[in-house]
């Protein structure tokens, strides 16, 4: 998460405290970026101590407002009880709504918790969308999570040219999973 701040050039290593700081500042007055930048740092302890309850706060206070970003966030914190009890059925409530909203990896997230039956019933064909439109848009994971379901016939009939397409896709990105799997059916 650190990496993320850093790419943005919004915190520089010298002074994290102060942006920190400024990041409190604006988020004081309502400004929905800074709100996500302030759990950012609370979540990964950047400029300020750890602080995973105060973290999930900024980002709900930004899931409120509809931001995809908050609502990931928050998705994610109930799925794996980070800082928060777990409860997955606010985790898959909060990750349809950041999924409605283009958010990759909670269409990944989703779908493989319908694929798993977790908190959710199965439902390997629900999975297979989600798992196919984040991996159409490039995610990594899910073309990873798509060849895996045509490798092994998840609610689809098997197929090995889907299956190394998709392994492929994800390899190519550096999914280490993929080049893995790749490696074997190619023996």
């Amino acid at each position: 998460m650190s990496q993320i701040i850093e790419n943005f050039g919004i915190e520089t290593s010298e002074n994290r405290k102060k942006a920190f700081n400024l990041f409190i500042k604006a988020s004081e007055q309502n400004h929905i970026l800074a709100q996500y930048y302030v759990g950012l740092c609370y979540e990964c302890g950047r400029g300020t101590v750890k602080d995973k309850k105060l973290a999930f706060e900024y980002y709900k206070k930004i899931a409120n407002k509809g931001n995809v970003l908050g609502l990931f966030r928050c998705g994610y914190f109930y799925d794996i009880g980070f800082g928060i009890s777990v409860n997955k059925q606010k985790a898959i409530e909060l990750y349809q709504q950041a999924a409605n909203l283009g958010h990759l990896i909670a269409q990944n997230n989703l779908g493989v918790m319908y694929e798993n039956g977790d908190g959710i019933n199965k439902d390997y064909g629900r999975a297979f969308e989600l798992y196919h439109k984040a991996a159409n848009s490039g995610y990594s994971l899910a073309q990873y999570n798509l060849a895996d379901m045509y490798e092994y016939g998840k609610g689809i009939e098997n197929d090995i040219n889907q299956t190394i397409y998709w392994y492929e896709k994800s390899a190519k990105q550096g999914y280490q999973l993929a080049q893995n799997k790749l490696e074997i059916l190619r023996k």
